[in-house]
């Protein structure tokens, strides 16, 4: 294959849709090096393996040689992604963006190559745009249009209100194409509005538009939902070694190959031979998790953690001991002094849903501090914890 069909390749992997093909592999033939964008919004300072698929996508364009541009919507922020949304989102405060903003730059480093990502805030040129300007911008596109989006067609349609600000979310994240003079704009299935907005705003302004890239939105560990810290089915990249590789490895067989093909940085060649190894000559399917388990430990906590979490998360699969390397979770229940036990495991990500923490404590598998806990047993406000939730979920939980 030439090498622009290699890097194609290479980009396609793990995609969900390019818009447009023939323009993108056009791009790449022109031998320059292509400006990438993808913007985030600091709206929580942790990230998960589900958040490092696009990031991941960015790490290829930069193999490839490209200039990656890793936006931090300090501005978007402010507004709130309506993006899936039925209500109006609570807009961030100066204080959260910041805070958030530093968290995410930390952890995608663990990912990205530094010396060649460019973070940029899109209040460098949103926050410097006159009231006549931002004006200008909005007449560049009509309401009929806004409603084009499925999750504001739906909400209008369910007479929930629309705040006028969330319109201008779309043409802000076009507008950041514009400023950052994007060749190509990644983001989840879920942003291709966005995506596309970025393109129509560079026509108007005389660039070339941008391709658009569309990665899919990784399933958690039920192998059902998208992954979510709030439905318990996220592995964080702040994780413990040892509880990020019992994660993994206690994951359905089912999600492995979707796994390896998103996260992985392996070539698919030799995924697809080791696919072959378990469909063909028997091999054990943890045994491959535990592949993808290691990578993924040495990624972002070092090879020497990845040595060593098999270990920690050896006791959490087999027989129940309590790690070395215990998570802490803060949990907060405003306003409360005494919380069920049920109620803070849920929220601590340590069961799946309510009725699952009622089932395991009605069970006897929930123990706190060592002891078997009652369904009736209340914790304190300002105190913390050592969780267990069955053999593989524990946690140091302080209540806030």
């Amino acid at each position: 294959m030439s090498s622009v069909a290699d890097a194609l390749a290479l980009i396609k992997r793990g995609t969900e849709e390019i818009l447009v093909e023939d323009e993108l592999v056009r791009k790449l033939e022109s031998g320059r090096v292509l400006r990438i964008k993808a913007g985030f919004d600091p709206t929580a300072p942790d990230l998960h393996l589900g958040h490092t698929v696009l990031i991941n996508k960015l790490r290829h364009f930069q193999e490839l040689g490209h200039h990656v541009m890793f936006l931090i919507g300090d501005f978007t922020g402010r507004i709130g992604d309506p993006t899936g949304k039925n209500v109006t989102r609570k807009p961030l405060t100066e204080e959260d963006v910041a805070k958030n903003a530093k968290t995410y730059t930390e952890q995608v480093f663990k990912i990205l190559d530094p010396e060649k990502t460019e973070v940029c805030f899109n209040s460098d040129w949103m926050g410097k745009m006159t009231a006549s300007e931002m004006i200008e911008l909005a007449a560049q596109q009509t309401v009929a249009r806004m409603l084009e989006r499925d999750d504001f067609s739906k909400r209008y349609k369910g007479n929930q209100s629309i705040s006028i600000h969330e319109f201008l979310y779309p043409l802000v994240q076009g507008y950041d194409s514009v400023a950052m003079k994007a060749d190509v704009e990644l983001g989840g299935t879920d942003q291709k509005f966005n995506l596309l907005m970025g393109r129509e705003l560079q026509k108007g302004a005389g660039q070339e538009p941008q391709i658009c890239i569309t990665v899919p939105i990784l399933e958690g560990l039920d192998g059902v939902q998208k992954m979510s810290k709030s439905l318990g089915n996220y592995v964080g990249i702040n994780d413990a070694p040892g509880e990020m590789f019992g994660k993994i490895v206690s994951m359905p067989d089912s999600l492995m190959w979707r796994y390896f093909e998103l996260l992985s940085f392996r070539p698919m060649s030799e995924i697809d031979e080791m696919r072959r190894s378990v469909d063909e000559e028997g091999a054990n399917p943890r045994d491959i998790k535990m592949e993808l388990a290691r990578e993924l430990v040495s990624r972002f906590h070092g090879e020497e953690a990845a040595a060593n979490a098999h270990k920690g998360a050896g006791n959490r699969l087999k027989d129940g001991e309590l790690p070395e390397d215990l998570p802490e979770i803060t949990v907060d229940f405003e306003g409360q002094d005494e919380v069920p036990v049920s109620a803070v495991i849920n929220k601590a990500g340590l069961t799946k849903n309510s009725k699952a923490a009622r089932d395991m404590l009605a069970a006897g598998s929930v123990k706190v501090d060592g002891e078997v806990a009652e369904a009736t047993l209340k914790l304190h406000k300002g105190k913390t914890y050592v969780c267990q939730a069955g053999k593989k979920q524990f946690a140091k939980v302080t209540l806030a």
